[in-house]
């Protein structure tokens, strides 16, 4: 099977500059100055008519989190945590794409690109660089190690943002394919959750020269169609799926079709940013509630590295063009209408976290991945697993690649 693959072959022209250089994270005191000055002269609605989140963003939640933003939340903290690592950016496909590169210390460590999703960023994978790449200073083994490669989406963080259309999740898997053999990785596996699973199974189907194998925690064959609800496992989790679809997938609405409207408030308001980024699924929303409120973080999701990553997107101005995102993403599969994908080739890892969106059963993903070579149901964690439990994530990615190694 390897022998058949493409190789990633660079695309683009033959000038195009393939050369990697190192980044760093520069933020002008101007910048946080007009974010202050904006959070402060922000015009707030009234309360919401409810109780529960069923209007939107809680009013208290939003102020509670902004007035820390505005006050106590060190700015700058994005820039240390970035800068404490090895970043680089590198031209692909004549677009600058930033990534996060860290060799572990121990030999024989796998390559792994990891992919985030929105509305994250490589913030929420900052908590796994450490046991991923170092597991024996995490409790885990050297023979466990991992040399990651964090990127930035096309059009999120530091990376470039697209000047055409073009950009789905296809694209960009390709780009990841060039930037593994770039770094001169012949020999490599892949993981994503929310878009960063979209991506990772177009590369799945794709199977560049080099990758070995796969892992996701987001199902996302069964967010493209029915799927079967014979056993109780089945119906709950159709029923978890219908439910978001009918009281949680504005969001996706907006940006896969009107990603230029919302961007406008995006980009010049933090608070409609915050507001935004805040109301994506009823259990990452109500964690991040309780820890504002209550000062009870789930996990690692404290109000800190919520407001990270939320920084991250207002200093770089990627509002607009994260959203964009999602309407090629929707292009790309109107185009593919009534084309079925081609399988994916390589063995396939599946974790479920239990406060996921949907808990997929075993059932489904075998349904969608009939090579699947791991699986198993996690004790704890939602849709942000990485972010939430980045240790119970970490033992999982080493469990799922183990066999690949």
């Amino acid at each position: 099977m390897t022998e058949t693959r493409p190789p990633p072959a660079e695309p683009g022209p033959a000038t195009q500059d393939t050369t990697v250089r190192p980044f760093r994270v520069e933020v002008p005191d101007q910048a946080l100055d007009d974010l202050r000055r904006r959070i402060a002269a922000t015009r707030w609605p009234s309360r919401e008519l409810v109780t529960d989140r069923s209007q939107g963003v809680q009013l208290a939640t939003l102020q509670a989190l902004t007035s820390h933003w505005a006050s106590d939340y060190d700015l700058r903290r994005i820039k240390a945590r970035l800068n404490a690592l090895p970043q680089f950016t590198t031209e692909i496909d004549s677009l600058d794409i930033h990534f996060i590169h860290v060799e572990s210390p121990h030999e024989n460590a796998l390559p792994l690109i990891m992919t985030h999703g929105w509305p994250g960023s490589v913030i929420e994978l900052l908590e796994v660089v450490g046991p991923l790449t170092d597991p024996t200073a995490h409790g885990g083994r050297a023979e466990d190690a991992f040399s990651l490669v964090l990127p930035s989406l096309p059009g999120y963080g530091f990376s470039g943002e697209p000047a055409e259309i073009g950009w789905d999740p296809g694209r960009t898997a390709r780009a990841w394919a060039v930037l593994m053999g770039r770094l001169g990785y012949s020999h490599y596996v892949a993981q994503g959750g929310d878009v960063g699973a979209v991506i990772t199974d177009a590369m799945g189907r794709q199977a560049p020269q080099g990758l070995v194998g796969i892992h996701t925690n987001l199902l996302v064959t069964a967010l493209a169609g029915p799927q079967p609800m014979e056993s109780e496992q089945e119906r709950a989790a159709a029923e978890a799926l219908a439910t978001f679809r009918a009281t949680g997938f504005g969001y996706f609405l907006e940006q896969a079709t009107r990603p230029q409207t919302i961007g406008y408030a995006l980009l010049d308001s933090p608070v409609a940013l915050a507001a935004w980024m805040l109301d994506h699924d009823t259990d990452s929303y109500q964690k991040i509630s309780r820890a504002v409120l209550d000062g009870q973080p789930a996990g690692h999701l404290t109000p800190d590295r919520i407001l990270d990553n939320i920084t991250l997107y207002w200093l770089t101005g990627t509002g607009a063009s994260a959203a964009r995102a999602y309407w090629e993403s929707g292009r790309a599969q109107a185009l593919a209408a009534g084309q079925a994908p081609p399988p994916v080739q390589v063995p396939v890892s599946f974790t479920t976290f239990p406060d996921e969106i949907f808990a997929a059963p075993r059932s489904w993903v075998e349904r969608a991945y009939p090579n699947l070579s791991y699986f198993n149901e996690a004790t704890k964690g939602g849709h942000f697993a990485a972010w939430e439990e980045p240790e119970l994530f970490s033992e999982e990615v080493r469990a799922a690649f183990r066999s690949l190694r």
